[in-house]
């Protein structure tokens, strides 16, 4: 089960495998372990409007090409960041877009831009999309695509009437643990790649006997074997780490492979385990409507 380097999105773009996630880093930090990220090897990048570091993110990734122009380059680089549900509707996305472009303007563009999740309803969603779509097609967002989407969210999407450019990307939370198949087959079936967030379970189950046994198997960390379980799976994993000196070991997980009967076991482990939130349950407007009733 050889790991890919990279993956070809649906916009024909192409995204590299693992990504540095900057979920609650502070601003003040975002900067350097952004830069001592592209300096390890990693070239993708994942922030959101709401975890308030995108310009730190994107004056990193600058730093780090001007400090070696001749190889380091920004078509090289993929740089992600997500559009949070209050900023839903036509005209509030495409101001929050245009804020998100300003704060990315030492890098020229975005790669890919996210619906952070379903939380609103469908004029909002509908107009939402409407408007990454004109993102796209203007040049500045190169690819677009959704996070925490259900697969009742998704298909709302693709049946909208307007439907110029399919979703690239639904990031949601995924490990062994919360192996979402209904998301996963529904995506694979309309050729989205799906990102994993929180693959290392925020360290909840490190110690689990099954995971331990197939790291000493392997003579790797237990957070190298579940990055490289989502790299298996054809994931695109997005381990956070504040700390330098656990970038190399976890861009590391590239760089052997699990067999698939160990992926298998890891994903026998299943238990709907969700670490954090979970907006892909949240009602359609006609679900709503019958709850009331």
């Amino acid at each position: 089960m050889a790991i890919a380097t990279h993956l070809t999105l649906n916009s024909g773009y192409q995204i590299p495998t693992i990504a540095l996630g900057v979920y609650q880093t502070p601003p003040e930090e975002t900067e350097k372990i952004v830069l001592a990220a592209l300096e390890a090897g990693y070239r993708h990048i994942d922030s959101a409007q709401y975890y308030h570091n995108e310009e730190d993110v994107a004056k990193a990734i600058a730093k780090w090409i001007a400090e070696d122009p001749a190889h380091n380059k920004r078509e090289d680089i993929f740089y992600t960041t997500k559009i949070y549900d209050q900023d839903h509707g036509y005209e509030k996305t495409k101001k929050a877009v245009e804020i998100s472009l300003e704060r990315a303007k030492d890098i020229d563009y975005i790669d890919l831009l996210l619906l952070h999740s379903p939380q609103s309803d469908y004029e909002r969603r509908h107009g939402s999309w409407l408007a990454f779509q004109e993102f796209v097609e203007s040049g500045k967002v190169r690819s677009i695509g959704v996070s925490n989407y259900g697969v009742k969210h998704i298909k709302e999407l693709l049946e909208y009437p307007d439907l110029k450019i399919k979703p690239a990307v639904n990031q949601v939370e995924l490990h062994p643990w919360l192996t979402r198949e209904d998301i996963v087959d529904y995506a694979a079936k309309h050729g989205i790649i799906i990102e994993a967030y929180s693959p290392l379970v925020r360290g909840q189950k490190m110690d689990d006997p099954t995971l331990v046994k197939i790291a000493e198997k392997y003579n790797k960390t237990p957070a190298q074997i579940l990055i490289n379980w989502s790299l298996s799976k054809g994931y695109i994993p997005l381990p956070k780490t504040s700390k330098v000196s656990r970038l190399a070991s976890n861009l590391e997980a590239t760089q052997f492979e699990l067999s698939k009967e160990d992926v298998d076991i890891l994903s026998a482990l299943n238990e709907n385990l969700h670490t954090c939130w979970d907006p892909t349950v949240y009602p359609l407007d006609n679900e709503k409507e019958a709850e009331k009733k």
